[in-house]
């Protein structure tokens, strides 16, 4: 108790509130542009915090991020253009509402459901995230092996379109994983004579590449975008009682189904928010159910509400297990990692203090990100008109300056280069980027858990089967990886 009011009281410090409304406003920017994603914001941000406080660092990456969720859906709503891709649902009866004139409604539901979601995100993860850490005390060598496969199985598995292209994916990271110092026997390995690389890859250059450079080659090698005028905000942003009354059960109701998503990984903001429309469908008011696809709030709260709480819920694996949710937190992972930190029971003990500092932080970044969606949208809504001409260069030179900045080395910034091209293929491709990066994270507690539970064992591969734990998390990773067949297999029956 005593470090949760401690994490409120930092929190509200100067140096933590200014960090809080500054990263909102850049995440509402980066999600209001078409094209971007938060994963990308966070990822050069990163170099920006590296030399904040811990616990600032941290409120400063969630603030980009629970900013480009709530932003992607400005340029829905104004130019039904999603800013991310989970604000898709968001534009069915968002861009609706704005060509009746109603795009200040529209845009104040989409910021209190995004609140709304977004504090019931937090609410689970100060109750979920200690239970969580305390399992994780009972985590040996052979747990933390099983735990790394079923990180790679269920992202791989879940958040790629096609399960082979996921497990590629993988794969991929997971042989760049073996870059730098064998953990055991301190050999090299696949350093090509550069010494930069020997303690494997740098991290953040390699994020960098991965998620920013590679959207100025796809920006790139497209016919630069002129971006349409978006819709004018002429109507008042605000909601009377009975609006706020007709979207509160639902958001709520999506709140919790967007929290779970994110607990599950690989599962993301964007199944959450069709999720949370499809059920902000069924449970709305029979007199509003035939207005659906026309322009309601209804269809804007449920989304928005999902997919904003998967922020929160995100977090929650990733901080007590080191299994990231989505791309975006397997960036803020490496953040975390970069300050030293490591997800566990640590976390919540050891650094306890900066653990609720973040936590109550979190909820400060959704209250300014709501206060910044009602007084801001204006300004925001003419970022999504900024040209790709522009936005081409400045991503170009905050990628190579934030890959210099962390070691200034120039290794760092071809590192970032090569990610880049490696990024490009990659979406050319359908692999996944997420995989890969969780792959890059989660390889070296999978080799490292792999080859002390059998040096501990002499030799018996059978000790990898000895606990309870250990069999929960097997059964769990075939289901992860029969997951993909099942759903296949029901959507064409449906069909």
């Amino acid at each position: 108790m005593q470090d949760i009011l401690y994490g409120f009281t930092a929190a509200l410090s100067l140096t933590n509130l200014i960090a809080s409304v500054l990263s909102v406003i850049v995440g509402i920017a980066v999600g209001s542009l078409p094209g971007l994603s938060a994963a990308m914001g966070v990822a050069l941000l990163i170099p920006i915090t590296f030399g904040m406080p811990p616990e600032t660092a941290l409120i400063a990456l969630a603030g980009v991020y629970v900013g480009a969720m709530f932003g992607g859906s400005i340029s829905a709503i104004l130019l039904h253009t999603p800013g991310t891709s989970s604000a898709a649902a968001t534009a069915i009866d968002g861009y609706p509402m704005t060509l009746k004139g109603e795009a200040g409604k529209a845009i104040a539901a989409a910021s209190w459901a995004s609140f709304i979601g977004g504090i019931i995100s937090a609410v689970a993860l100060y109750t979920l995230s200690p239970l969580l850490a305390k399992l994780a005390l009972q985590f040996g060598p052979t747990e933390y092996f099983w735990l790394s496969i079923f990180g790679l199985t269920i992202i791989a598995g879940v958040s790629s379109k096609s399960m082979l292209k996921g497990l590629i994916s993988g794969a991929l990271g997971l042989v760049l994983s073996t870059i730098g110092m064998d953990p055991m026997l301190g050999t090299q390995r696949f350093i090509f004579g550069s010494n930069s690389l020997l303690d494997g890859l740098p991290f953040t250059a390699t994020l960098i590449g991965l998620f920013s450079m590679s959207q100025v080659l796809m920006l790139a090698e497209k016919k630069i975008k002129e971006r349409r005028e978006a819709e004018e905000v002429e109507d008042n942003i605000s909601l009377t009682k009975d609006e706020l009354k007709r979207i509160l059960p639902i958001t709520a109701w999506s709140g919790i189904i967007g929290t779970v998503s994110g607990i599950l990984p690989g599962a993301g903001g964007t199944i959450a928010s069709f999720i949370g429309y499809n059920e902000a469908k069924r449970f709305t008011r029979p007199e509003y159910k035939d207005k659906f696809g026309t322009g309601i709030i209804e269809g804007v709260a449920g989304p928005e509400s999902a997919n904003n709480a998967v922020t929160g819920g995100s977090l929650i694996p990733t901080l007590t297990l080191g299994i990231p949710g989505n791309s975006v937190t397997a960036i803020l992972l490496g953040g975390l990692i970069i300050q030293g930190l490591r997800p566990g029971p640590d976390l919540f003990t050891a650094h306890g203090k900066i653990t609720y500092t973040f936590f109550a932080g979190f909820v400060v970044v959704n209250i300014f990100m709501l206060i910044l969606g009602q007084l801001g949208v204006k300004y925001f809504a003419k970022i999504g008109n900024i040209s790709d001409s522009i936005l081409i260069p400045v991503i170009f030179t905050l990628s190579v300056i934030g890959s210099y900045s962390i070691a200034n080395n120039m290794t760092d910034v071809w590192v970032m280069f090569i990610f880049g091209l490696v990024g490009y293929m990659v979406n050319k491709l359908e692999l996944n980027s997420a995989a890969i990066v969780l792959a890059l994270i989660l390889g070296p507690i999978g080799e490292q858990g792999l080859r002390r539970t059998l040096i501990m064992n002499k030799g018996n591969v059978f000790s990898l089967f000895n606990s309870v734990i250990s069999l929960v998390l097997i059964a769990i990773s075939v289901l992860s990886l029969l997951t993909p067949f099942i759903m296949g297999r029901i959507d064409k029956r449906k069909e």
